[in-house]
């Protein structure tokens, strides 16, 4: 896969005035310029190639949604350098829009008091592209995503879910290389998720559309992604493999057994973590025993009704890494 985002050392500083306290704080504070710096993103370094879909997360004020803005040319780097399909984004912004589809979950690049289908073709001889080429590619959208009963509606009487598909809609309607999402489905309910989610999971397999997915629904980012960067206070505190993360820090099961009496079960290579009445939670380690040695072996040692094998839930494992601000050693 060819390399198609690097960013290396990025820095973004913002100045803030401090406030003065006193009667002619205002004054006072333009006269003496003094300021408060804020470091929103410190030495960050990534490389995304072609085809990747990225799970890029933090917390509330961790710094992803200014790393998103230096990659698309919103802001420009206080220091290091980006470079997206060739193109510096704050230098060469019309370059880079061009290879770029960008959806905010809570701002539409949609008309508001068009109808959906005449925001489509203004977003296509915006970007350049033949009218014939354009109507395929939006007819292939409308049927992709669903939008054929909504499409003459005017975008203001859209609900959230129809504005988010034709957001997306729109972001891929001039075909970018790479997509940026940020919190797509950010209010969203259960059959628009999984609307949206197919939808890019189609269009990073079919179509090789390369996408940087910001979210804090993690449930995206387990259906979706296999890679994941993290910040935190501006900073990567991991980058790789979704999987690996999870054997690194989560490395182990829990077998939820139902058993035909209450009573307490030992089993050797696995502890019991809890009991309510008959139902018993035994943890193992995944990497040391696997889950049928587990279960035969308690199902040999007790008379059990029902069982299940619970994964470890990405949102608890990243809430501990958060929390402890850091990874283990």
């Amino acid at each position: 896969m060819s390399l198609l985002v690097r960013a290396a050392g990025l820095v973004k500083e913002f100045r803030r005035a401090k406030r003065v306290p006193g009667r002619m704080s205002v004054l006072r504070t333009f006269l003496s310029r003094e300021y408060d710096v804020i470091r929103a993103v410190d030495d960050v370094s990534f490389d995304i190639h072609e085809g990747e879909l990225v799970g890029y997360l933090g917390p509330n004020g961790a710094g992803k949604s200014t790393t998103i803005k230096m990659l698309t040319g919103i802001l420009t780097p206080t220091e290091g350098t980006v470079d997206v399909a060739g193109n510096d984004p704050s230098r060469r912004r019309k370059a880079n829009a061009l290879n770029i589809g960008v959806v905010f979950g809570q701002r539409s690049q949609l008309w508001w008091d068009l109808p959906l289908r005449e925001s489509f073709r203004a977003i296509r001889d915006l970007y350049g592209v033949p009218a014939a080429e354009g109507d395929k590619r939006q007819h292939e959208l409308v049927e992709l995503l669903d939008m054929q009963e909504f499409l003459d509606a005017p975008v203001r009487q859209l609900s959230l879910g129809q504005r988010m598909r034709g957001d997306l809609a729109a972001a891929m309607i001039y075909q970018p290389r790479l997509l940026f999402l940020d919190e797509p489905t950010v209010g969203l309910d259960v059959v628009a998720k999984h609307r949206i989610r197919e939808f890019v999971a189609h269009a990073n397999q079919a179509r090789g559309t390369t996408v940087v997915l910001t979210t804090h629904d993690l449930e995206d980012v387990e259906r979706l992604c296999r890679r994941i960067v993290l910040i935190d206070h501006g900073r990567v505190l991991y980058d790789g493999a979704l999987s690996e993360l999870m054997s690194r820090y989560a490395p182990y099961r829990d077998l939820v057994v139902t058993l035909a009496s209450p009573h307490d079960v030992t089993v050797e290579g696995a502890e019991q973590v809890a009991r309510d009445g008959p139902v018993v939670t035994l943890r193992f380690r995944s990497d040391q025993v696997k889950a049928p040695a587990i279960i035969a072996a308690t199902t040999a040692a007790a008379e059990v009704v029902d069982l299940a094998v619970v994964e470890p839930r990405l949102e608890d494992v990243v809430s501990r890494i958060y929390t402890q601000r850091g990874l283990p050693a």
